[in-house]
């Protein structure tokens, strides 16, 4: 892998209007240009599909449009099977990238040989600024199960860990249960020590719905990723103290 490696950007589109431009300019400015964006829009409203349209004249932006709403999962999976790339990156159409984010942890990989990387982050929520989190230095199956705090728009991987990604029909944990999937097929992800991006916080993300939220990974822990009942219990008691340590208690 060397510094003019192409990296394929996939991104989940849904209703972002009031954030998406902000977005996009993140990835623009991007201090390492060989790069190229892929929108996967899940049937957006059409504020959200008025923006997109007038990006359709760059170049490393391709778009595509989805008739029916299927998920963020579903629009990773086809996004890379649109990727002519062999490293991915992925990042949400509400999170804002640092300048050098892309160079900095390519330079990271390439340096170390490593196959699945991520950083540290600021999460925040319209004037609220939490404070950085950092996850820990590495990540297997069995560590992330107990603290699941890898952000997904601060990814960067090999495509080949990609192959064979399955679906669950979870509306909250499609991207633990990817993460999941990967860090069963390598030893362990790498993180980069930098504070590289923004996580925004979407509304009710934290305070709505908990019982569902607490249904859905019960469910993924048990019925795909085959843990035992204590296993799991114990898994959804660690997230949901790392999750108060990280944003407290909303």
């Amino acid at each position: 892998m060397k510094n003019r490696s192409k990296i394929s950007i996939i991104m989940p589109n849904y209703n972002s209007h009031l954030f998406l431009k902000e977005t996009i300019k993140s990835i623009i400015n991007q201090s390492y240009k060989n790069w190229e964006l892929i929108i996967v829009d899940d049937n957006s409203d059409m504020k959200t599909i008025k923006i997109l349209k007038s990006l359709k004249k760059l170049k490393k932006i391709k778009i595509y449009f989805l008739k029916k709403n299927k998920g963020d999962g579903y629009c990773r999976i086809f996004g890379l099977k649109k990727s002519k790339s062999n490293l991915i990156a992925f990042v949400d159409s509400d999170d804002i990238w640092a300048k050098n984010k892309l160079k900095i942890q390519l330079n990271f990989m390439s340096k170390n040989q490593l196959n699945f990387t991520y950083t540290n982050y600021t999460p925040f929520k319209k004037n609220v600024i939490f404070r950085e989190v950092r996850p820990p230095k590495r990540f297997d199956f069995y560590s992330f199960i107990k603290n699941s705090s890898i952000a997904t728009s601060s990814i960067m991987i090999k495509k080949e860990l990609l192959k064979n990604i399955k679906l669950c029909k979870s509306p909250n944990f499609e991207d633990y249960f990817l993460k999941c999937q990967i860090l069963k097929k390598i030893k362990y992800a790498y993180c980069l020590d930098k504070n590289l991006l923004k996580y925004r916080i979407k509304e009710n993300s934290l305070s709505k719905n908990k019982f569902r939220n607490v249904f859905w990974l019960w469910t993924i822990n048990r019925k795909f990723n085959k843990l035992s009942f204590l296993t799991t219990l114990i898994s959804l008691i660690l997230i949901s103290i790392n999750s108060l340590k990280k944003y407290g208690i909303k």
